[in-house]
């Protein structure tokens, strides 16, 4: 099985997974199937099943789900089911094995059909590692003080809440506080490589293949025809300045979780110290999960002729 080095497969040496940790939507239509059928493969492994506490009355025999006790853990959504159990879990090392019950599932490796067939690999070493970087997000103060450090796997967004205006920002890059742009428009993406086919695609952001390190900066419906996305290099930290102090401007993170900016405060973004490892399997890659599920490269369907 030939894969690149950071996509590594892990047949001789495979963990060993003796916790699995599990977490999911309940109200997708294959939940409880799915999840039966994960149960089974678990227990006849010998291995152990723990849920987390909202599918605790879906599951018979599972302990508690605490992130520091789990070797694996098991996604049931789609990709934002994905993202909220991947940050949970990141700076502990843990695996994450995405299975997708929902539409997109672009982050995700398996499919509901596919769970019996594959998941007996993981106890068997018959899967690679997808590693991922990380962003740290955090607020700095007028005062100087930091804010809550956020982890980001897809992307930290800063963008404008409240009435539809435009705000002015300053983007600035380490070293030496360099001067980048400054410019009008609805926020700004910080996205990993991961994130790159995420909410900053359709800004018209490029596609970063996972094994490129970078950070990208896509501006949000940006007022210029001058301004245009930005690879930086992993090591780049920067610093987003409002320029608009009465514009109300919210930071997302993953699509989830934030906060709001006050007036004097300054968006600092950087490459994550944690990563972020995503269970594949033999055939899966960046590119032909592309062409499968944002139909890269597909020809359109020929054009009905019109006699």
């Amino acid at each position: 099985m030939s894969q690149p080095d950071r996509e590594s497969a892990r047949t001789a040496t495979a963990p060993a997974f003796r916790r699995i940790g599990i977490l999911g939507q309940t109200e997708h239509e294959r939940f409880i199937p799915t999840l039966r059928a994960i149960q089974h493969i678990v227990n006849a492994s010998g291995a152990e099943l723990h849920a987390e506490d909202r599918l605790a009355a879906h599951v018979q025999h599972a302990g508690p789900l605490e992130f520091d006790g789990i070797d694996l853990l098991v996604t049931l959504g789609g990709d934002g089911t994905l993202l909220r159990g991947a940050r949970m879990v990141a700076t502990r090392g843990t695996p994450v094995l995405g299975v997708n019950l929902g539409h997109l599932g672009f982050l995700t490796s398996i499919g509901p059909q596919e769970v019996e067939e594959l998941l007996p690999r993981v106890f068997t070493g018959g899967f690679w590692m997808d590693d991922r970087i990380t962003l740290d997000a955090f607020v700095l103060h007028a005062d100087g003080t930091e804010g809550t450090h956020h982890l980001a796997l897809n992307d930290a967004v800063l963008h404008k809440g409240g009435l539809a205006r435009v705000v002015r920002i300053a983007l600035r890059v380490d070293p030496e506080d360099t001067e980048v742009a400054t410019y009008s428009a609805d926020g700004i993406i910080f996205a990993t490589p991961t994130g790159s086919t995420a909410y900053s695609l359709s800004a018209s952001g490029p596609v970063v293949v996972p094994s490129v390190e970078c950070i990208l900066a896509t501006p949000i419906c940006p007022h210029t025809l001058g301004i245009r996305p930005l690879l930086l290099a992993p090591t780049a930290v920067l610093t987003v300045e409002p320029l608009s102090p009465e514009a109300e401007l919210i930071l997302t993170i993953d699509g989830q979780d934030g906060e709001r900016l006050r007036p004097g405060d300054r968006l600092v973004i950087r490459k994550g110290e944690a990563r972020v490892c995503l269970v594949r399997f033999p055939g899966q890659n960046f590119f032909s999960t592309l062409r499968r599920k944002l139909h890269w490269s597909v020809e359109p369907p020929e054009r009905t002729r019109w006699s």
